[in-house]
């Protein structure tokens, strides 16, 4: 199989307004994805309760990313944060155009 060239940033112009989720890998051991964010954030009431390690930074734009026991993190261009399996998280906000990249870890 020939090893080809790709570019995370590729059709991210066009994304749509919704949230955006692409895997670019993934197997039985790990799932890496590319997310655009539009001025997004979580509903009110909803918490993400991951059974995975996820590990994620931002590449363009900037999050707050909020977690149950009440601290928000702010993040911008190149910041990183790892989230342990079951801590309840929400996305706060998003700015307008925030490109993330999340790793899933089992």
């Amino acid at each position: 199989m020939p090893v080809r060239v790709k570019n995370i940033f590729t059709d991210v112009a066009s994304a749509p307004d919704a949230e955006q989720f692409l895997a670019l890998f993934e197997n039985t051991s790990v799932k890496i994805e590319r997310i655009i964010s539009h001025a997004h954030s979580s509903p009110a009431d909803f918490w993400y309760d991951q059974a995975k390690d996820e590990w994620v930074i931002v590449l363009r734009g900037s999050a707050a990313l909020e977690f149950q026991a009440g601290e928000i993190i702010e993040m911008n261009e190149g910041d990183y944060v790892l989230i342990p399996r079951g801590v309840r998280h929400r996305v706060a906000r998003t700015g307008e155009k925030t490109i993330w990249l999340a790793v899933h870890i089992p």
